[in-house]
Order: C-alpha cells, then sequence, then structure tokens
C-alpha cells in the first residue's frame, strides 16, 4: 500500500531522521490512518518515499517490530499488528472515582494545598537482599551483586555540585521560594513533563506531576487514597516486596498476578487498582507485549481501576530505544498512574521521585501529601535537579551512564553464557541487574549459595508463591574487574557442590 506520511510537523520536535520516521508511523498506527492488518511499504520503498537511508527505516521498522505495531512475515513484508483499543469509560472530567475510605476522608479534609498545584488547564531501590548488604569493597574482598547501587564514580560531579551552590545562593538571598506546596517545585515539575513528552511519549501537564520522596512513597499514598480494607489489589508475582507491604498495610487483600516470560498475565480480576512493570518486569525484566498491554487497559476501563504503572530502570536500554510506555497509550481514558524514580538515572541517595497523576485524582494526591509534608522536603534538591535538567545537563549525564552500564550488562551477560551452573537467564536488554531461574534441586542452591557467601559473593534472591527461587546480579556499582572475578567465584563455588554432591 501507499502512504503519505507529514514529516514536518516531526522536523519542529526531533533532531535525527530516525526519530521523524518514527514517530511519525507510529503516530498514524495509534491513529488508525494504518490499520491492523495494513502491509506496509518495504524498507526500500519508504527509504526512497521520504529520502531516508534504508538503515535508517530499517531500525526504525525493527523498533516497531519489538513494541508490538507491526510484525514482519518471512517473504510477504511487514504488517500492521496494533488494534486500536475502544475504551468505555466516561470523559476525565466526569469520571467518578472509588477511593478508600481513609482516601475519602482526607480528600474532604481542609488540608491547606494551594490552588495553582492543582489547578488543571483543560522506586527505589527495588531489591530484597538475601545475605547482610554490605558495601562492595575491592574485588579481592567481598562482592555484592546487590540492586539499585549507581555508579558514583562515574557522576557528573563538578556539574551537579555547580546546581546545588547556584540555587543555594538563591535560596539564601530569598527564603521560602517553594514553602508549602505539597506536590512539589514548580520548575521541576515542568523539566520533568518535558523530558517525559520528548523520551516516553507521556503528554502530561506539570500540575498532574507530583514530586515524591522515592517512588516507594508514591506507592504507599496511592495505595491509602484507593484501597481500603478488604479491598483488593493486583501485584506482580514475583514483584516488588514494598507494593506487598504497602497493599497489607492498607488492610487490602493482596492478589498475586501470575507473570510468565513475556511479563504480567492479564486475567478478569475482580480489583480496583494494578501495580505492574511493563516496560521491565521487576525482577524478571520480561517486556510486556502490544496486546497484553491493550487487555491490561481495557480491562481498568471495564473496572473503572486504574493501573500504577512502576518504571524504576528502564531507561538504561543497551539495546534499541527504550519501549512504548503504558500511560503513552493511555490517550483518553486517564487509567494509568506513571510512577518514575531519579535514584537510578542520578545517585541512590539523592531520593526523589515522581508520579503522573490522572487529573481526577491530582487533588487528592496532593491532600494526602500535605498531610505528611505540608512543607515539601529536599527542596534545594529539587531546585537543582531542575536547574540540571533544564540545562541539558541531565540528557547529557544520561547519554555517559548508558554508555558505562551497556559495557557493564554486555561484559556480565558473556560472562553469564559461559557458566555452566543450572540457572536459566532472562533475556532482556535493559536496566541495571541481570536475573535467572534456578533450575536444579534445592538442596543444591542451598549448597551453592553458602559456597559463594563463604568465597565473598553475594546477590539477591526472590522465591515466589510457585517455590521458583529467582537470582538477581545487579551490577551497576561494579567495576570489570569486580564482575569478571565475582563470576570466577560463582563458577569455582558451583564446581566444589557439584564435586561434593
Amino acid at each position: 500500500m501507499t502512504i503519505y506520511l507529514a514529516l514536518e510537523p516531526y522536523k519542529e520536535r526531533y533532531t535525527t531522521k530516525y526519530e521523524m520516521l518514527y514517530h511519525a508511523l507510529r503516530d498514524a498506527l495509534m491513529e488508525g490512518k494504518l490499520v491492523h492488518g495494513d502491509k506496509l511499504p518495504s524498507s526500500r520503498e519508504l527509504a526512497r518515499m521520504y529520502g531516508f537511508s534504508r538503515g535508517t527505516v530499517s531500525n526504525v521498522l525493527e523498533a516497531l517490530a519489538a513494541e508490538g505495531y507491526v510484525a514482519p512475515l518471512a517473504g510477504s513484508g511487514t504488517y500492521v499488528s496494533y488494534q486500536t483499543t475502544n475504551l468505555s469509560l466516561l470523559p476525565f472530567a466526569k469520571r467518578e472515582i472509588q477511593l478508600s475510605e481513609w482516601g475519602e476522608r482526607i480528600a474532604g479534609m481542609a488540608v491547606p494545598i494551594r490552588e495553582t498545584d492543582t489547578h488543571i488547564h483543560g522506586a527505589d531501590s527495588h531489591q530484597t537482599l538475601v545475605n547482610d548488604g554490605s558495601e562492595h569493597s575491592k574485588c579481592s574482598e567481598k562482592i555484592s551483586f546487590q540492586l539499585g547501587i549507581t555508579d558514583m564514580s562515574s557522576f557528573s560531579k563538578e556539574d551537579w555540585n555547580r546546581c546545588l551552590y547556584d540555587e543555594t545562593r538563591k535560596m539564601t538571598e530569598k527564603a521560602n521560594i517553594d514553602a508549602h506546596k505539597p506536590l512539589g517545585v514548580e520548575t521541576l515539575r515542568e523539566a520533568i513533563a518535558k523530558h517525559l513528552q520528548r523520551y516516553r511519549g507521556i503528554v502530561a501537564d506539570s500540575a498532574q506531576i507530583a514530586i515524591v520522596n522515592g517512588s516507594m512513597q508514591a506507592i504507599a499514598l496511592l495505595t491509602q487514597l484507593l484501597a481500603g480494607s478488604g479491598d483488593a489489589v493486583v501485584a506482580e508475582s514475583p514483584g516488588y516486596y514494598g507494593i506487598r507491604k504497602a497493599v497489607l498495610a492498607s488492610e487490602a487483600v493482596l492478589i498475586e498476578g501470575e507473570v510468565d516470560d513475556q511479563g504480567l498475565v492479564p486475567q478478569p480480576w475482580n480489583a480496583q487498582l494494578l501495580f505492574v512493570t511493563p516496560n521491565r518486569q521487576y525482577p524478571t525484566g520480561a517486556v510486556l507485549n502490544m496486546e497484553r498491554r491493550q487487555q491490561l487497559l481495557q480491562w481498568a476501563a471495564d473496572q473503572n481501576a486504574f493501573i500504577v504503572e512502576d518504571e524504576y530502570d528502564s531507561e538504561f536500554r543497551h539495546r534499541g530505544k527504550p519501549i512504548e510506555t503504558l500511560k503513552s497509550l493511555d490517550t483518553s481514558a486517564d487509567l494509568v498512574i506513571y510512577t518514575g524514580t531519579f535514584s537510578k538515572t542520578m545517585m541512590t541517595d539523592i531520593r526523589l521521585g515522581f508520579v503522573v497523576l490522572p487529573r481526577v485524582l491530582v487533588v487528592p494526591f496532593a491532600r494526602a501529601k500535605a498531610l505528611y509534608e505540608p512543607h515539601p522536603s529536599a527542596i534545594l534538591e529539587q531546585r537543582a535537579l531542575a536547574s540540571f535538567m533544564n540545562s541539558g545537563l541531565y540528557e547529557r549525564h544520561l547519554r555517559r551512564m548508558k554508555r558505562i552500564y551497556s559495557h557493564k550488562f554486555t561484559l556480565l551477560r558473556d560472562a553469564l553464557k559461559r557458566l555452566t551452573i543450572p540457572i536459566r537467564w532472562v533475556e532482556g536488554d535493559a536496566g541495571l541487574h541481570i536475573f535467572g531461574w534456578w533450575t536444579g534441586a534445592q538442596e543444591d542452591y542451598d549448597a551453592f549459595e553458602k559456597a559463594c557467601r563463604e568465597a565473598g559473593v553475594e546477590w539477591a534472591k526472590d522465591r515466589t508463591n510457585l517455590n521458583r527461587i529467582g537470582i538477581s546480579l545487579g551490577f551497576s556499582h561494579l567495576t570489570d574487574d569486580d564482575l569478571s572475578v565475582g563470576i570466577e567465584r560463582m563458577s569455582k563455588a558451583w564446581k566444589l557442590v557439584e564435586s561434593t554432591s
């Protein structure tokens, strides 16, 4: 078929031909200009039509195929696989939300909040360490493959310190600039909104964005607001243990959602809240395919439920472009609450995260947060981070860290492939850890873990309700030597187990 894409609007928004063509094709799919079953022109034809190199066109088609928008059929061509979902839900302004009893009470309280913070125009460390979590040291000593630790040796210290200094000076000259704003510093919320639209395809007003003290605060507040005693909440299993704690603390009923190699398996749950990590399932790293994403959105529409999309470290993609967010697909119904954190992209101890709220939840969330923080914390860090982002330093920092983490990822992945240990490593191409399922006997795992611990090697372990053992190896904070020595010790430990069994 012949397609005509107006690329002029995209030339103003994107700097590369790849981005222009990718977003033009994706928008044509999302808007129904290209429908399920349509055959796309060949890469050669598209290159000729728009004056791009064939390599650029091929990369765009590969990215769309990886995200489930199109599907190549050997010997036939590339076909549209995306199907527009007809979400039957009331418009934003007319939607009736179901708050918990606690949420209803807090929504009706006269907690002081600034009107400018709520007016709408129109993690954290996801880990459970098996051992003592000791800090990483030299490779000759203990090597801990713990999760959620950033590489501070490569952090942009001078640039960050300059932003901190400038904002400290401004705050001493004029005090209380950002006081009593429970949703956080406005300049940071605006910077996050711009970043999300440019890099994650999420269009949101800065008034919908709240700054939180790490993603766990967002998870806890959202659970309190939306789930009370006896209410059902769905969370992935295996998944982030902090979500489980938040659900049980709210006296809600936890429904453990099954996870396979394609992520969460959609079911007709009778629940009003769902937590999911679609772009990189925690801890397995599985990517939720397009069909399941659409099923989850339809489920939420049918149930009048909310989906909390937790994106904890998938900004670091080692091959290709970042996967489409669930929030970017939620263009009409405002079903998805999107959470992110700077603890992985900046530094572990910065403890700043954010949440993109549906319009109907902005005021309840602001009042809930004001109850705990009438004066927002870390204002200096929030202002410095806004400056860091607005100056382009954050994007430059991300590019540098992506190169560094991709190198470590490749080194560790290739080393693990050479091991003969009974672990099935889950294929992945993003994030700051590699996950695998133990395929041997329980007693062999116990002996292996003990031998590794005695050799000075630790990792994070996850045990599912199916009694399967998952192993997560975090690599972001380790040096090349650490990674090589750690894998060598694991190999020797397994040989010792084999010789004594």
